[in-house]
């Protein structure tokens, strides 16, 4: 969120001028949008590259008596096949900027363009100083790392300037002021900019009409639920009565969907807007109609995430036994032996499982018996270990256990049972984290920063039910762009 409370109170309250009635893209074709045209730029940059690469490389060349290289030439002899494959590159480097929210942001838009040119860079750096001399291009890249970025960079911001505009914000009206319509706008009061313009409610309590929740008004009863349509043009309707519904309400929306509404429930809403699962607002036939269903990924998506962990594992435990004695270096001189640890963790469906990392607390940190969440700042973590920590080098080791089968490169944080037995008392569906394999990486990882609280893994959860939900091959390479940038940054703990 950004902007003084006194902007964010004046977007939030003042009510902008009434549009005319007409479909608004969601969340989902937003972000179609947006790769779309990503894509298309991207491949006019390869264009562009090719173009003014082609005419450097030929005039710089020394033809053959009688003999001057074409552009033919050039793309048959200079040009290899990866080249061509540099928008699917830049699309995974734009990973952060395909959530609705910030793409709507023109400051994390630009921090974000700048990070994945500059990513990419770094990556073919490396990729140009290992490589055998002459096998890779420095001007052709360079070339489309400039169209690349300075054409996204505009499309990005007409798509602000477009979106952001009333006449293309969808306009919500909650049916529900109890704490499940509450919970949404607070949830929705949290976001800079809006994701869209919130009217207010419907609720058919006569002690709430008239009065303001959490800063918006109570517009009236299902009696009136047309009628407030018409007046605050509304174009989505969002349910959040988690009890069982007058059947005057179930008709009027019914009769507003006929309309040309559209009707969301409210965890929907919330998954679309925060890409979390709302655990404290959910019926326990949830899990089942809208959640197990949901999560059971098709078995290509099984082999594909397999194979990538394995390939994932393996250049994992290659870069740990390469940094291992530096590893080794500074934590014997900072706080000596033992070098790694390792812990029982509950891993898919409650299996329990040895995990092995580099230490980065103190021999002493559980010495009476009692198991701590980790705190910031905590003190039983040595100068070493947060070092270690803050690069994500300590987590290096479990990629053993991504290549023996126990861990996955992505998926929810790998728990201990001490603390799931704890937490499934305390949280709603917090055991169906367990679904799936625990990941070195994950949502709610790269999403939200390590809890301290019940409340905060509640949080946690809710990334991690997301991701069980929508998990996919191209969500999983997100993550993984992710948490390399992560890296990059030292925004570990």
């Amino acid at each position: 969120m950004r902007g003084s409370s006194e902007k964010m109170t004046s977007t939030y309250s003042s009510k902008p001028p009434t549009q005319p009635a007409g479909r608004r893209l969601r969340s989902g074709e937003r972000r179609v949008l947006l790769l779309i045209v990503d894509l298309l730029l991207a491949g006019i940059a390869v264009v562009g590259g090719l173009y003014f690469w082609g005419r450097l490389d030929i005039a710089n060349q020394i033809p053959s008596p009688g003999w001057t290289p074409t552009f033919s030439d050039f793309l048959q002899h200079r040009v290899d096949l990866w080249y061509y494959f540099l928008p699917v590159f830049w699309v995974l480097l734009l990973a952060d900027l395909y959530d609705v929210h910030r793409s709507s942001d023109w400051r994390k838009v630009f921090y974000g363009i700048t990070r994945s040119a500059l990513v990419g860079l770094v990556i073919y750096a490396l990729a140009f100083f290992f490589s055998p001399k002459g096998s890779l291009t420095r001007w052709g890249l360079a070339f489309f790392l400039f169209f690349a970025t300075s054409l996204t960079f505009l499309w990005r911001l007409l798509y602000i300037k477009i979106f952001t505009a009333p006449a293309f914000m969808r306009r919500i009206l909650i049916v529900g002021a109890g704490k499940a319509g509450q919970t949404l706008v607070q949830a929705y009061k949290g976001l800079w900019p809006p994701p869209f313009y919130m009217a207010g409610f419907i609720d058919d309590d006569p002690q709430k009409q008239g009065q303001q929740m959490e800063g918006f008004p109570v517009l009236g009863g299902s009696d009136r639920l047309l009628e407030t349509i018409e007046a605050e043009n509304i174009s989505d309707l969002v349910i959040a009565i988690t009890g069982e519904m007058q059947g005057s309400t179930f008709q009027a929306v019914l009769d507003a969907q006929e309309g040309g509404i559209e009707v969301t429930p409210m965890p929907t809403l919330y998954e679309e807007f925060l890409r979390r699962v709302p655990v404290h607002h959910l019926e326990s036939e949830w899990l089942i109609r809208s959640f197990v269903d949901a999560a059971r990924a098709s078995g290509f998506y099984e082999i594909a995430k397999r194979l990538l962990d394995i390939l994932g594992g393996l250049v994992g435990l290659g870069i740990c036994i390469v940094l291992y004695p530096l590893v080794a270096l500074i934590i014997l001189l900072d706080s000596g032996f033992p070098i790694l640890y390792k812990q029982i963790r509950s891993g898919k469906g409650g299996h329990a499982y040895m995990v092995y990392k580099f230490r980065t607390m103190r021999q002493d940190a559980e010495q009476d018996g009692r198991v701590r969440l980790t705190q910031e700042r905590d003190k039983r973590i040595t100068r070493g270990g947060s070092f270690l920590r803050r690069t994500h080098i300590d987590e290096l080791p479990q990629f053993w256990n991504v290549l023996h089968g126990e861990m996955s490169l992505v998926g929810p944080r790998a728990e201990r049972p001490e603390w799931i037995v704890e937490f499934q008392k305390q949280i709603p569906f917090y055991r169906a984290r367990l679904l799936v394999k625990p990941g070195v990486t994950g949502l709610a990882q790269v999403s939200y920063s390590y809890y301290a609280t019940v409340e905060e893994m509640a949080v946690k959860l809710e990334y991690d039910l997301y991701y069980i939900k929508h998990r996919s091959l191209t969500m999983d390479l997100n993550i993984i762009l992710r948490t390399i940038w992560q890296v990059f940054s030292f925004r570990g703990r």
